[in-house]
């Protein structure tokens, strides 16, 4: 992703605007930037099949658009789909499924296509957002119930398993109803991992967890991964990205906006112009005294508030108490104003 003369950072696909799909304005779509493709990359043109492979799919509803042209493919790893709320990524995760059927593309699993053929959930696990569980059935019965759905020749054995992967092992003769929103959630991974799957698709997972349960969870998942499979996970917050995935993809108004390695697209994001307002005894003195700062590029004294503008965060953050104190100005609030995710999302897609 860059402007003209700005090379993109290292391990990021950039963004590139082919033809647009039906009843659209324009699409995106990752393109190689040169760097060796993690589990998260632009399809490959021949090789052995992906765990998963998106190619060129759109699916829309009416005149509404949610997923536009995208491509991509994951192998094994945990790989982070991130965006905001209503991104498209619910979305992208049931046609993957074989819950949706894409309005054009092809979305294959292990080189087959998803939709319309059952066999391919012998490959995936899906963990819905959505509560998907019986709350009167015990967790081992929800992991034997969905062990019989896949035909296993030993359900108990495929269940008790799959209880003991996920720790449910104390609780599992208590009803769902009982459980935690963790104890829930790690319910529905062991519904999902019975039949042993090849890839497993989480959407939203540490929705409702506190802190120990989200540990616990990421724990897992690192494990599965390092065993071979594929996990594709979504979420709209930096942290759980940051904390997991190896590979992410950046997903913007249904369109891919970045695809690779997190800390390169995390390392943009943290470099982007970042807008601050600030409230101190004497504005006025200290806008003169920023204006002097390297890490500033602008300030706007209006309405009785300081906006300072910088591109350096790491710099201006450790910059600005030392300016204040120099001027003999006391600083009262300093707050971002730019920080939501639609407005990180929109730099990146800005920037190309």
């Amino acid at each position: 992703m860059s402007e003209p003369g700005r090379p993109s950072p290292e391990g990021i696909a950039p963004v590139a605007t082919p033809p647009a799909a039906p009843g659209t304005r324009g699409a995106w779509t990752p393109v190689s930037a040169g760097s060796s493709p993690g589990p998260a990359s632009a399809p490959a043109a021949s090789g052995p099949p992906a765990a998963v492979e998106l190619r060129s799919v759109s699916r829309w509803y009416g005149n509404v658009v949610a997923v536009n042209d995208v491509s991509l493919r994951l192998d094994a790893g945990v790989t982070g789909l991130l965006g905001p709320n209503g991104a498209g990524k619910s979305t992208i995760l049931h046609m993957m499924s074989g819950f949706l059927k894409p309005s054009a593309g092809q979305v294959l699993i292990a080189g087959q296509a998803a939709w319309r053929r059952p066999e391919m959930y012998r490959h995936i696990g899906l963990v819905p957002e959505r509560e998907a569980v019986y709350p009167t059935l015990t967790g081992y019965e929800f992991a034997r119930f969905n062990a019989r759905l896949q035909s296993l020749p030993d359900p108990d054995a495929a269940a008790a398993r799959a209880i003991a992967t996920v720790g449910l092992g104390d609780a599992q003769h208590r009803p769902i109803g009982t459980y935690s929103k963790g104890m829930r959630q790690r319910a529905k991974v062991a519904g999902a991992l019975v039949h042993d799957p090849t890839t497993l698709l989480l959407d939203e997972p540490f929705n409702g967890m506190d802190p120990r349960q989200r540990l616990s969870m990421m724990e897992l998942l690192r494990r599965m991964a390092a065993e071979g499979r594929t996990i594709l996970f979504s979420s709209h917050i930096l942290e759980e990205v940051e904390r997991l995935a190896e590979e992410v993809l950046v997903l913007v108004a249904g369109r891919l906006a970045a695809s690779g390695d997190f800390r390169a697209i995390r390392r943009l994001m943290t470099d982007r112009p970042h807008t601050f307002t600030v409230r101190s005894s004497d504005d006025r003195r200290l806008a003169a005294a920023l204006m002097d700062e390297p890490a500033v590029f602008g300030v706007e004294l209006s309405d009785g508030r300081l906006t300072v503008r910088t591109a350096d965060l790491e710099r201006f953050g450790r910059a600005v108490a030392g300016v204040a104190r120099a001027s003999q100005v006391s600083l009262f609030e300093l707050f971002p104003t730019d920080d939501s995710l639609e407005s990180v999302f929109s730099y990146l897609v800005g920037v190309r």
